[in-house]
């Protein structure tokens, strides 16, 4: 039987020192990025620490929850990075054209504004603006227990799951550095879009958290206030549910519900254009029919992947 070679001591501890500091720069970078700290540099920084997370630990459930967890950070600083110049950003941001088509969508009138003026009556009681914030803010959970209850029932199906997932939030990040767009309620601020747009959730958010509100809305509502084409919000909802209704049909009309109510939230909040819905839709279309064109690619990291992992265990 052939032996196969171990590795040098010297090589494991060069593997692990390596992947190690990797896995810290992923977090410490960001962080430091105004600190002079190049785009591109923070942006490598980021993608390399699931790659050497891989590498310093053996496959496991753990391992795949941190994986996700530490792609997700690694998403939520890059998204704001176009952000750190703002002034540059405004250059090159879009405003007219989703304005454009979604007015051709709701026949000359908004379809945020027609909803907002449809459901005027109920604004008294406030049910409506209410419930439909309540979704909104309910996304900044939704995935992720979809992806905890695909881990907990159906621990087989979690890395494909993750892995989806992770993509549509990728790949919508990409667009927001390629082609950064307004949002409806921006363009309403700044008398862009020839009709009044209420950003409703504001208010909610004022009326429900009090003091706590600013800083809840600085830390997830103004890091990126220009990220909106496509929609994440319902791109990754949407592909929630279809990885649910994956896993069973009352899984999947549960997502699907949670969805389909989002994604109206988000139009009637005046927090996306039903332009950006499409283009979140078309995304995770996209990433579903894609994903057997990148399948070999996928397997060949893993296998390299999986080659120095051994290396580094020894």
């Amino acid at each position: 039987m052939r032996r196969v070679a171990r590795p040098s001591p010297a090589l494991r501890v060069a593997l692990r020192a390596g992947a190690a500091g990797a896995v810290a720069a992923t977090v410490a970078v960001p962080l430091l990025r105004r600190h002079r700290i190049p785009v591109p540099v923070t942006i490598a920084a980021c993608a390399s620490g699931p790659l050497a997370l891989a590498v310093l630990y053996p496959r496991s459930r753990k391992r795949d929850m941190a994986l996700f967890a530490m792609q997700m950070w690694a998403f939520a600083k890059v998204h704001e990075l176009p952000y750190d110049d703002p002034e540059r950003l405004r250059r090159r941001l879009r405003i007219r054209y989703p304005v454009a088509i979604d007015r051709a969508i709701g026949g000359g009138v908004l379809p945020t504004v027609r909803l907002q003026r449809a459901l005027a009556r109920w604004r008294r009681v406030g049910v409506v603006d209410r419930g439909l914030s309540w979704v909104h803010w309910l996304w900044f959970l939704e995935p992720y227990l979809a992806l905890l209850f695909i881990l907990v029932r159906h621990p087989e199906r979690f890395p494909h799951a993750a892995r989806q997932l992770a993509v549509v939030f990728d790949l919508g990040c990409a667009v927001y550095f390629a082609a950064p767009t307004a949002p409806p309620w921006w363009s309403s601020e700044e008398g862009l879009t020839g009709e009044e747009v209420r950003r409703i959730m504001v208010g909610v958010g004022e009326e429900t958290w009090g003091p706590a509100w600013p800083a809840m809305y600085r830390a997830v509502g103004d890091s990126n206030p220009w990220a909106a084409m496509p929609s994440l919000h319902f791109a990754t909802a949407l592909a929630a549910a279809l990885l649910l209704a994956e896993a069973g049909p009352v899984e999947g009309a549960v997502g699907w519900g949670y969805a389909l109510t989002l994604g109206f939230a988000l139009v009637y909040l005046g927090e996306h254009y039903v332009t950006d819905l499409a283009a979140g839709a078309a995304l995770v279309v996209a990433v579903r029919h894609g994903e057997p064109l990148v399948e070999p690619l996928v397997l060949g990291v893993n296998r390299g992947l999986r080659r120095l992992e051994r290396l580094a265990s020894g």
